[in-house]
């Protein structure tokens, strides 16, 4: 995430080359692409932390410190 980051909430991932940002609210890929793989794990990553990424966008609009959030295993 970042600060200046516009709507709809989201997150950015980059994996091995690739690029993607992902809607925290429907957990569909908004921009670009990952590998099946990637993706799934991401997804399945961002499904167990969706209440936490909904939060940290939120932190993100007030201007405040996002919230640490576990990264994939």
């Amino acid at each position: 995430m970042y600060w200046s980051d516009h709507a709809p909430p989201h997150f950015h991932v980059r994996y091995s080359g690739y690029k993607a940002t992902v809607d925290i609210q429907s957990l569909t890929i908004l921009t670009g692409g990952l590998p099946r793989i990637a993706e799934r794990l991401v997804l399945e990553w961002a499904t167990e932390h969706q209440a936490e990424l909904m939060e940290d966008w939120r932190l993100c609009e007030i201007k405040s410190q996002p919230l640490q959030i576990s990264p994939l295993p």
